[in-house]
């Protein structure tokens, strides 16, 4: 009989509710964000989750990271519950967040103010995770001096600096351009290969979470649920061949989008009412 493998992450009919509060305490109202979120990511795993504007995906993503507490359920690492942040869980976001007056060198290291080592050490770690994100000899210039990309890869490497078992990563390319966009997907793609991190990327891009995935996670409109999971079959395809002019790639399009659809239209019908 062998061991049981636990997840990596392991959600567990997950509720969030934000609720809004008079002068006094009182509950005014409250919001359902997520409900009935149950999901296991293996160790080592890249998941896209894909979803209609204010589906919950960005909440889900604060809620694992440690930064949003639950309202019923339970989110597990490793088996034990997600309590708060921790170092072992890096988190990339769509804004970079750089220190204008540090370096990319600075900023990467950082991120290791906490830990008590040399500042030798420190500037090494730095410079290791600068040339893992294709960023070596950059080192010295400041945020204005880099490009939107160079600036995503600078703040991929300050997560990267401590060493994470898993990295969440919510939206981290929407704010560039296409080519820029589909570069870094590749780079992702060959860090992830390499460092065999568990992965967690929200986007709102289907072609993105198809490319990187290897599952996809479909979430319904507000409340946020999980309305499928599908298997990606390109996973493992080398990272130069162009997987998006494939008929496999167009036919997994359509799935997801075919999910999608009435999600979107009834966010579209929401808003057109709130409007009205």
């Amino acid at each position: 009989m062998t061991d049981r493998v636990l997840p990596k992450i392991s959600i567990r009919n997950l509720r969030k509710e934000f609720v809004s509060r008079d002068k006094r305490g009182r509950q005014t109202k409250s919001f359902t964000a997520l409900d009935g979120i149950t999901l296991n990511i293996a160790e080592g795993e890249f998941l896209s989750i894909v979803g209609p504007s204010g589906c919950g995906k960005s909440t889900l993503l604060d809620i694992l990271a440690g930064l949003s507490p639950v309202t019923s359920g339970e989110v597990l690492q490793d088996g034990q519950a997600i309590n708060g942040a921790s170092l072992d869980r890096g988190v990339v976001f769509q804004q970079y967040a750089l220190f204008p007056w540090l370096t990319a060198l600075e900023n990467v290291a950082f991120s290791l103010a906490g830990k008590r080592l040399p500042d030798e050490e420190k500037r090494a770690i730095a410079e290791q995770n600068l040339a893992l994100v294709g960023l070596n000899g950059f080192g010295d210039r400041y945020p204005h001096q880099l490009s939107g990309g160079m600036k995503q890869r600078v703040a991929l490497a300050r997560s990267l600096a401590h060493d994470p078992s898993i990295l969440l990563m919510d939206e981290p390319f929407a704010a560039l351009d296409a080519q820029m966009r589909e570069l870094l997907q590749g780079e992702l793609l060959r860090l992830w290969r390499q460092t065999r991190k568990t992965v967690v990327f929200i986007t709102h891009a289907i072609d993105e979470a198809i490319y990187l995935g290897q599952r996809v996670a479909v979430m319904t409109s507000s409340p946020g649920r999980i309305k499928r999971i599908i298997d990606n079959p390109l996973v493992g395809r080398p990272v130069e061949e162009d997987l998006r002019g494939t008929p496999e790639f167009s036919r997994l399009r359509h799935e997801v989008w075919g999910l999608l659809r009435d999600e979107v239209d009834q966010v579209a019908a929401s808003e057109f009412a709130a409007a009205s």
